[in-house]
């Protein structure tokens, strides 16, 4: 089943990936079609290559766009990427085309800085030496705006973190935090982006060949799985050393390394610039970019953050979403144009025009089933109540009970999880693929039900929760998915959470259980999002053990979980659950 759904993930992956950069595999352009498009780009645009000079000697490749005939100063949009290739001056035209004057600046050593190539770290920086430079040239008139996705939206928040006054507005899509949301989440490292360090790094732009390379990555995973050897031998199985992956795992706590590459904290104070953050429900990033949302306004209450947040993927929430994601027919009215509510923003910001229409509240969010946007001040207000269900030892069928009664007696259930055994049994099998599913997998994890609602209920938010176990180990990776079972049987992913026991409290310090005691395990970075229920509706909670091909497996010594191998799970993880373990549930009813 799970490598089933691989393949189906990482072929899905590469066909958003194509679609977003509207990569077009089959192009037969002749070369008077590209000489004539060159010309024409040519006669539009005034295009520069610059090489910026940072204090510590390094050199910034940028590509500066212009529309000829422009003489006066104008704002600055620009995108700080790592992400370069021979074709990055199409993607910069856009701002040339709004009235601005548009900026690709690369992470040091992409391009044509003959710097060593460094992902994150030297970043944050960097991407403030070039607002400098840019607030000094002739053609900028003292207002920059940055926008982009993914790592492009981490570079924003990386760059705002020095508060330099000529950048007055960041756009961040889906943006990444490294440390958090990747390589690792919640400090459980994951194997989504072990081929993207080689991607950027083997070469000044991108390593298309290795990395759109579907089965290297699978039997890659798979291998080391059935191999049973530790995290941190897994670049062994693959044959090509990954350094930056053994940089990441030396730090497995959100410590100082991934501290300093972001706002971190009190750093979010003094970030006063107005901000519009877009994401979306199946975001696989989305921890990291409401990570941001939260953090800023947790330290600076007054700032003026808003977000767009839909039925999108990681690609779809860059562009404005696909009609069919994921197998689901998203609704119409969700589907909007990200670019174009991009540059209202900046012309509101930058040139004193209207707000985007979108934008009638802090919060803005597609309900899905129900075909509307709904507004709120902030994610809190978007709900009403807050459901808080018990995890019951009362069972039904082939499920317990979900009760938002507390249970007045203390009871538990049993679970065994064989993490020595990796050929025959896979637990947690959570990713939100396809999104309505006819069936779901009971050979494990425990699975609890509600009763029916009796009439329709918004569920708006993040869903989050307490639960109460008892462990013969010191640790273990706990995975929670949440999901609606309609009235026709059918389930509807909402939500999942993955994360590390050891770090509920803190993660950027390790506490490990006790074995043999009642420990309280915490949690609440999962996936947000909206959706209408209706009537007859159920929610469904499946509590598991992460023990699959897609991530480290936990064996529970204590030790760095990337140097525990399969040796050290020969003795089973024993876990009782208790009844007075609850999810919470923000509903608008």
């Amino acid at each position: 089943m799970n490598r089933i759904r691989c393949m189906a993930l990482l072929c899905l992956f590469l066909t958003n990936y194509c679609r977003a950069q509207k990569v077009d595999h089959h192009k037969t352009n002749s070369i008077d079609s590209v000489t004539i498009a060159r010309q024409d780009r040519d006669r539009r645009y005034n295009i520069q290559n610059v090489l910026i000079k940072t204090k510590d000697g390094a050199s910034i490749a940028a590509i500066v766009v212009r529309l000829r005939g422009v003489t006066a100063p104008q704002p600055v949009i620009l995108q700080y990427t790592i992400y370069a290739d021979s074709t990055a001056w199409k993607s910069i035209l856009e701002p040339a085309v709004h009235g601005y004057t548009g900026v690709m600046a690369y992470t040091r050593g992409k391009g044509l800085s003959p710097d060593r190539i460094v992902p994150y770290e030297h970043d944050g920086k960097d991407a403030n030496e070039v607002i400098d430079w840019i607030s000094k040239q002739s053609w900028c008139n003292g207002k920059i705006g940055m926008y982009g996705g993914s790592y492009n939206g981490f570079t924003q928040w990386a760059a705002a973190k020095y508060h330099h006054p000529a950048l007055k507005t960041i756009v961040p899509y889906v943006a990444a935090i490294p440390g958090l949301g990747l390589p690792m989440e919640n400090n459980v490292f994951i194997n989504a982006n072990y081929g993207w360090f080689l991607y950027v790094t083997n070469n000044k732009y991108l390593d298309n060949k290795v990395y759109y390379n579907p089965q290297r990555w699978r039997n890659m995973q798979n291998n080391w799985y059935n191999s049973g050897l530790s995290y941190n031998k897994i670049d062994s199985i693959d044959g090509t050393p990954n350094p930056f992956l053994q940089r990441s795992l030396k730090h497995p706590d959100f410590d100082k390394y991934w501290q300093d590459q972001i706002p971190y904290q009190k750093d979010f104070a003094n970030i006063n610039i107005p901000v519009l953050t877009v994401t979306g429900y199946y975001d696989d990033g989305q921890i990291s970019a409401l990570h941001y949302l939260h953090e800023h306004l947790k330290y600076n209450p007054r700032a003026e953050h808003y977000l767009i947040i839909g039925p999108y993927d990681h690609f779809g929430a860059q562009r404005g979403g696909y009609p069919v994601l994921r197998d689901y027919v998203v609704d119409s009215v969700a589907l909007i144009n990200t670019r174009d509510i991009t540059f209202q923003w900046f012309d509101y910001i930058l040139k004193g025009g209207k707000k985007p229409v979108m934008l009638q509240d802090k919060v803005n969010f597609e309900v899905m089933g129900a075909n509307k946007w709904e507004h709120a001040a902030s994610i809190p207000k978007m709900v009403n109540t807050t459901l808080h269900l018990y995890l019951t030892d009362k069972k039904e069928g082939d499920h317990y009970l979900l009760s938002d009664k507390k249970p007045g007696t203390l009871a538990e259930l049993n679970q065994e999880v064989n993490l020595a055994d990796h050929q025959t049994s896979n637990n947690n099998n959570y990713y939100p693929y396809p999104i309505i599913k006819k069936e779901l997998d009971h050979s494990t994890g425990l699975f609890f039900m509600s009763q029916p609602f009796d009439k329709p209920v918004e569920i708006n938010g993040m869903f989050s929760g307490s639960l109460k176990a008892m462990i013969n180990k010191k640790d273990m990776d706990i995975g929670v998915s949440l999901y609606e079972v309609m009235p026709n049987g059918d389930f509807f992913d909402l939500s999942y959470f993955l994360g590390r026991a050891s770090y509920a409290e803190d993660m950027s310090v390790r506490k490990l259980l006790q074995p043999g005691e009642i420990e309280t395990i915490p949690f609440y970075r999962s996936r947000m999002v909206s959706r209408q229920l209706s009537k007859g509706s159920r929610l469904l909670v499946i509590l598991d053990i992460n023990k699959n091909s897609f991530a480290q497996v936990n064996y529970g010594t204590g030790k760095d979980v990337s140097t525990e191998n399969i040796s050290d799970g020969k003795i089973p993880l024993r876990i009782k659950w208790y009844n007075d373990s609850f999810i919470s549930v923000p509903v608008r009813q």
